[in-house]
């Protein structure tokens, strides 16, 4: 057990935290829905969108981005596939690893839903005093 004594103004702050949170992954919900995604596919594009310099990701980055099960990745690389949104390839490095590609109607669907995030996502961040990430202000 933890010895960690939490003042009443604690859990004040982490209700009202998580409570901000739900709000935001709820309008989430709600914009992804009126696009025809669910929010898991759209967190896989926008984690593909923001790659590391690349457009693409092995099945495990995105397992890791996603905090998801690697069959349950690939269930979701699946249906994103059939949707037109991603294509997988042979990794280039490693034939036996499978690369997931961003296709420009999944990129346009990030982009575009990503956008209609940004009000609620600067309300969230005014909230909570937090800084805007590099490159944004």
């Amino acid at each position: 057990m933890n010895d960690v004594s939490l003042s009443p103004q604690d859990f004040q702050q982490l209700s009202a935290f998580r409570y901000q949170l739900r709000c935001f992954l709820r309008h989430s919900e709600d914009i992804c829905r009126e696009h025809g995604l669910t929010p898991l596919q759209y967190q896989l594009l926008l984690h593909l969108l923001a790659g590391k310099g690349r457009q693409w990701a092995t099945v495990g980055e995105l397992a890791e981005r996603l905090q998801a099960k690697h069959h349950g990745t690939v269930m979701l690389v699946d249906r994103c596939e059939q949707s037109g949104l991603v294509r997988r390839a042979r990794g280039r490095e490693d034939r036996r690893r499978s690369e997931v590609h961003l296709l420009p109607r999944g990129a346009e669907l990030a982009r575009t839903i990503a956008a209609q995030h940004q009000p609620e996502l600067r309300r969230f961040r005014d909230t909570f005093c937090l800084t805007d990430p590099p490159g944004e202000a």
